[in-house]
């Protein structure tokens, strides 16, 4: 890595830490929110340091564009001021919460410091439109439409679930299960 480029890992990585602690140690929901919008923010930086674009802008159009967006729309119909109400005699769970999560940080980083396996240089399409496309269209094209077709089954069953009756079909459903009443008194 250049130095910009560790300048630019270090500042996305205190943004990420920041924005992760702000989600989920804020009292009000909407905070929380916009605790969430910096760390993807800060995580689509870091895309940036790994040469990978498109994903940074698939993490911003996505997440950021649609996610959080989402998330505030929720928190909007449910109130703004509502509060996570903590209840005072909680304070052993919180310290072992604090300890079992510094003991696991302290796990990582330990393994994370012995590990020496040198830089290794990208292709250069990696992280590209071109380099994700041809992942996917060459090398994992079975799996790729599989996904799209279990997709796809999930939006059409998701529409005709939530699409209401017409007053024909609620006739006919209502004539049906009375007739189906009448079939089993007999």
């Amino acid at each position: 890595m250049t130095g910009p480029a560790t300048s630019l890992f270090a500042v996305t990585a205190l943004f990420a830490v920041l924005g992760a602690i702000v989600t989920i140690a804020a009292r009000r929901p909407l905070r929380a929110a916009f605790g969430l919008l910096v760390h993807i923010v800060a995580l689509a930086g870091m895309y940036l340091t790994l040469d990978a674009q498109l994903l940074a802008a698939l993490q911003l159009l996505v997440y950021a564009g649609a996610v959080v967006v989402l998330f505030v729309f929720v928190i909007m119909l449910i109130g703004p001021a509502s509060e996570v109400s903590g209840v005072d005699g909680q304070l052993m769970s919180r310290t072992v919460s604090a300890t079992l999560v510094f003991t696991i940080f302290l796990t990582l980083a330990t393994v994370v410091a012995r590990f020496s396996k040198p830089w290794e240089t990208v292709a250069k399409e990696f992280g590209t439109v071109e380099g994700l496309g041809t992942a996917i269209y060459t090398e994992a094209l079975v799996p790729f439409e599989l996904v799209s077709i279990t997709l796809l089954v999930a939006i059409i069953g998701a529409v005709a679930v939530a699409r209401g009756r017409t007053a024909s079909e609620a006739a006919l459903v209502a004539k049906a299960r009375s007739q189906v009443a009448e079939e089993a008194a007999e």
